[in-house]
Parts: structure tokens; C-alpha cells; sequence
């Protein structure tokens, strides 16, 4: 097991003080996660940046949630999927949805089914999709665009799973009730 330093306002990088600011304004709290990245003010403000910017897609908030929780539990990130459970609740995303999502279950809809299912085979394909795939997404009403968000979406978990699986970032006491590991 490996760590990072957590750090907190006060210890962490000048550059990285006002961003943490930001969140603890944002969360009502410091989430772990960004007092890690605060080691690096530009890995931080990439984060907080691609988290605003997928907030403003053209997802609801159960897509959201679906595209977000796909890549956490499919990268195995024990921070994240608490977290984002939190985050969902926060959204009124319905706890059947959630909870599909943490378990590897079906989804409750065919075009969320689709929503999930494209952006697995993108994460495990590493951006490789098939003509069908794309065909399949475009056809359950999604579009070019949320191919590019889905991407987008993936940058921003890349940094936040990759982080916590090396920096075993312990989860926060407001995440702690939503606690998670990835099925065998």
C-alpha cells in the first residue's frame, strides 16, 4: 500500500490554498482527494475543472451519475464510489440507479443500459469503438457529442481513481455510510 500526503490548507502549495478553498466551499468540507492533488496546484485545478465542465454537459443527472460510477466501479476506485453515491443523492438521483451501479447490475432503462454499456467499451477499449457500438448509442438518442462528454468524463475519473489507488485515500466521513468495494 502507498501513500500521499493529504494535505490541508494550511500545509498545502500556495497555488493550491485557494483552490482548496473552492472546495471546501463547493463540499462544506476538504475531501481527501483534493487535499491529495494539492500537492500539485495544476493536477487540483485540472480536477475541479474537469468536474465543472462535465456538470455542464448535456447529461441529466442520473447520465451523469451512470457515466461517472461506470468508470469507478469499472477501475475499481474505492474513494470514488462512495463518493459519487453521495454526490448522486445530493442530485436526487434515484437509489435503484445507484445501487445498479455500485452492484454491476442492470440498468432501469434501455437507453441508460446504452449510456453504461458505451462508456464500459470505451474505458476497456481504451477509446477503441466499433462502428455497431457507436450506431447502437446513436440510435437510443445520443449523439456525437456525448461521445466527446463520455471522454471527457473519463479524463477527469482518470486522475481522481489513478490518484486514489496511489494515494489509498481514505474515504471521507460523509462518504463512509456509501463504503464500497469492487465485486470479485
Amino acid at each position: 500500500m502507498t501513500t500521499l500526503t493529504i494535505h490541508t490548507i494550511e500545509s498545502a502549495p500556495a497555488d493550491s490554498k485557494p483552490l482548496l478553498e473552492n472546495s471546501v466551499k463547493g463540499f462544506g468540507m476538504l475531501p481527501n482527494l483534493h487535499g491529495v492533488l494539492a500537492s500539485s496546484p495544476q493536477t487540483l485545478e485540472a480536477y475541479q475543472r474537469l468536474h465543472q465542465l462535465f456538470m455542464d454537459t448535456s447529461f441529466n443527472a442520473d447520465e451523469l451519475t451512470v457515466v461517472w460510477q461506470a468508470i469507478n466501479v469499472e477501475h475499481g476506485c474505492g474513494y470514488c464510489v462512495p463518493a459519487h453515491t453521495f454526490i448522486a443523492n445530493s442530485m436526487g438521483v434515484a437509489a435503484e440507479l445507484t445501487e445498479a451501479l455500485r452492484n454491476q447490475e442492470a440498468m432501469p432503462n434501455a437507453k441508460l443500459q446504452t449510456l453504461f454499456d458505451t462508456t464500459i467499451t470505451i474505458v476497456r477499449n481504451r477509446g477503441i469503438v466499433s462502428q455497431a457500438d457507436l450506431d447502437k448509442f446513436y440510435a437510443a438518442g445520443y449523439g456525437e457529442q456525448q461521445v466527446l462528454e463520455i471522454i471527457l468524463a473519463l479524463s477527469q475519473k482518470v486522475i481522481s481513481n489513478y490518484t486514489n489507488h496511489i494515494a489509498s485515500t481514505p474515504v471521507d466521513q460523509p462518504f463512509e455510510k456509501f463504503a464500497w468495494s469492487k465485486k470479485a
